[in-house]
């Protein structure tokens, strides 16, 4: 009798590297690495660096990973298998889940059956039941509507005086928060814009990230998915959605730019130096001060 062979899939063999160079140089869209270069804004070193697996030619893990992600986006491969390869290979340990979001997501896991029959049967008794005391139903939804016309009637009244209506308007004066928002005055010349809807556009944006030098840069929100993430080049100009929920995290947080509402703030951080979770809400950042 002949041994059956166990057949091993050659992706799983494949190490990073190995799969972003065979995913450059194979099947009918072979592409050149200056090329790619120049679209992403990486060092033609740097990718070459990723295909070998000479990756200490790259100063830090964080922009290992960053490079390739965006490089195996570009090659069409999931970023997230690239990048646990990679972690295997550098020896960083992937993060957990929180217990939170394993929860928050309980049919991803296993499918979520429905007992059609028993459905059926409880929509039939309970239209039974209706049908049966209509009467209490008509007077509960009669006494709502009521209730709701009374309230209107109340609520909508006119201040019994002239000092009420004075006092009100006051008050309203003093809560509305006004946002001047125009265009900063960039202080490096732009060479690109973007944002996480890929619109080039102010209007909708209180805060902006301009590179000063070369810079990795990942923006996460609330969840912790990530909205952006890049190697920021000189006069690279980024416009943060409106939330206060993202959190940013800067591979050198001295060479980012950062306008709220128009005007420049003091840098987030030293240069060279790595800048974690940092809110990106328009008040939080205000709290570094502005530039003079």
């Amino acid at each position: 009798m002949e041994e059956k062979q166990e057949v091993i899939s050659p992706i799983m063999e494949m190490t990073a590297g190995e799969m972003l160079r065979n995913a450059r140089t194979t099947g009918r869209r072979k592409r050149e690495i200056s090329t790619i270069a120049k679209l992403l804004c990486i060092k033609e070193e740097f990718l070459e660096a990723l295909e070998s697996g000479n990756y200490r030619v790259i100063p830090e893990d964080v922009y290992i990973l960053g490079f390739a992600r965006s490089y195996a986006v570009e090659l069409g491969l999931n970023p997230d298998e690239v990048i646990q390869k990679l972690k295997k290979e550098l020896g960083i340990v992937p993060e957990e889940k929180d217990d939170e979001e394993e929860k928050s997501e309980p049919c991803a896991k296993a499918p979520c059956k429905i007992n059609k029959e028993m459905m059926l049967k409880y929509a039939k008794s309970s239209y039974e039941y209706v049908k049966k005391h209509w009467v209490w139903f008509a007077s509960g939804l009669l006494g709502v509507i009521v209730v709701i016309l009374l309230c209107v009637i109340l609520f909508s009244a006119k201040p019994t005086s002239e000092s009420e209506s004075v006092n009100d308007a006051t008050v309203a004066e003093e809560n509305v928060v006004q946002v001047v928002k125009k265009e900063p005055d960039f202080r490096y010349p732009v060479h690109e814009k973007f944002d996480a809807k890929n619109k080039k556009t102010w209007a909708d944006s209180r805060v902006v990230l301009q590179a000063e030098k070369e810079s990795w840069i990942q923006i996460k929100d609330a969840r912790g998915n990530t909205v952006f993430t890049r190697v920021l080049v000189p006069g690279d100009v980024y416009y943060m959605p409106l939330s206060d929920n993202y959190k940013g995290t800067f591979g050198n947080a001295g060479a980012i730019d950062v306008w709220v509402d128009g005007q420049l703030l003091k840098k987030i951080g030293p240069a060279n130096t790595r800048k974690e979770g940092v809110s990106m809400s328009p008040d939080a950042l205000k709290s570094f001060g502005f530039a003079e």
